[in-house]
C-alpha cells in the first residue's frame, strides 16, 4: 500500500521516552515501506507546558534514532519562525467558527474536580448539554454535542476495516479550552488537513482520539479527513506492565543517549520491553523491534 506523507507529532511538554521512540521507529519503518514522506509536526500551542529544551530534545532525539524528517522545523528557530502551530491560528479560529455555525457546539464550564464529583472514572457525560451557556461566556470550554454522531468506519492498516462508536472517555470532546485556545483534537484534524497528511501512526491508547477526530471533520465538513489511513500500535510498556511517560527520567531517550546508550542498545531495550528475546541486534533488524 502506498501513501504520500504521514507525521511524527510531539508535544514538548517533557523529555521523549521509549514509547515514544518506539511510535517513531514504527512511523520510521511504514513510510519506508510505503514509499510516504516524513512530516514533523510539533503541538506547541500548550505554552504554559512548553520549554525550548523540550523542543530541543525533539530534535536531539530524532538525530539520535536517525530519523530523517522530510518536511518541517530542523531547529528551535525554525519552528519559532515558520513551523508553530501559532502561525495557523487563522486555520483553527475559521474551523472554530464553522463549528459554532452548525450548532452542534455547547458551552461547559466544569472543573476536572467537578466532572471527578459526577462520575467516578471522570468521564464527562454531558452535564452542561441542557444548561445552555452562551458561548461567548468567559471561562467556558467548547464542547461537541455527540449524543446524535453516527457511527464511525475507517481503514486502518493493516488490520481492515473497524466501526466504532465515539466512547464514552472521548464523548462530548472539547475544540476549545476555556483559555479560548483551539483544543488537540481541533488542531490535529486542522493540520492532517493542511498539510495533506494521509497515513498516522499512533498508539492503541489515541484510538478514541481518532474515533473523535473522524467525528470532528465530520463536522467541520473535511471528508478527506475519512481518507486518512490508521494504524493503531500496541503501546510499549514499564515495569509491571506500567504505561511509559514523560515524568519518568529513566525511560527518557535522553537519559538514555547521557548513559552512553547507542542506537543499538535502545533497539535491544525496545525489543525486550516488545517481548522479543534477543541478545545481539543489528539496527537494520528493525522487524525484531517493532515486530512487523
Amino acid at each position: 500500500m502506498k501513501f504520500t506523507l504521514t507525521r511524527i507529532a510531539p508535544t514538548p511538554s517533557g523529555f521523549l521516552h521509549l514509547g515514544n521512540a518506539f511510535s517513531f521507529l514504527l512511523t520510521q519503518a511504514i513510510a519506508k515501506k510505503s514509499g510516504a514522506k516524513i512530516l514533523l509536526r510539533i503541538d506547541d500551542l500548550d505554552r504554559e507546558r512548553y520549554r525550548s529544551e523540550y523542543v530541543q530534545d525533539i530534535f536531539d532525539s530524532l538525530d539520535f534514532l536517525e530519523i530523517p524528517i522530510d518536511q518541517g522545523p530542523k531547529s528551535l528557530e525554525e519552528l519559532e519562525s515558520e513551523w508553530s502551530q501559532v502561525h495557523r491560528m487563522s486555520l483553527y479560529d475559521q474551523a472554530l467558527e464553522n463549528l459554532r455555525q452548525t450548532k452542534r457546539v455547547f458551552a461547559c464550564d466544569c472543573s476536572r474536580n467537578k466532572i471527578q464529583q459526577m462520575d467516578s472514572r471522570g468521564y464527562y457525560l454531558g452535564q452542561c448539554l441542557d444548561r445552555r451557556i452562551p458561548l461567548d461566556r468567559p471561562e467556558t470550554a467548547w464542547r461537541i454535542n455527540t449524543l446524535d454522531s453516527d457511527f464511525i468506519s475507517f481503514t486502518e492498516y493493516p488490520q481492515g476495516k473497524k466501526t466504532d462508536l465515539i466512547p464514552e472517555e472521548t464523548a462530548f470532546y472539547i475544540v476549545r479550552k476555556k483559555d479560548k485556545l483551539p483544543a488537540y483534537h481541533l488542531t490535529s484534524v486542522v493540520d492532517d488537513i493542511h498539510f495533506g497528511v494521509d497515513l498516522v501512526v499512533r498508539g492503541i491508547d489515541l484510538y478514541p482520539s481518532t474515533l473523535a477526530q473522524l467525528d470532528l471533520a465530520g463536522h467541520l465538513g473535511k471528508e478527506s479527513f475519512g481518507q486518512i489511513t490508521f494504524l493503531h500500535h500496541e503501546l510499549i510498556r514499564g515495569e509491571n506492565q506500567s504505561k511509559l511517560s514523560k515524568s519518568t527520567g529513566a525511560t527518557s531517550i535522553q537519559f538514555l543517549r547521557r548513559d552512553g546508550k547507542k542506537l543499538r542498545d535502545i533497539y535491544l531495550i525496545l525489543a525486550k520491553m516488545n517481548g522479543k528475546e534477543v541478545e545481539f541486534l543489528e539496527t537494520e533488524d528493525l522487524n525484531l523491534v517493532l515486530g512487523i
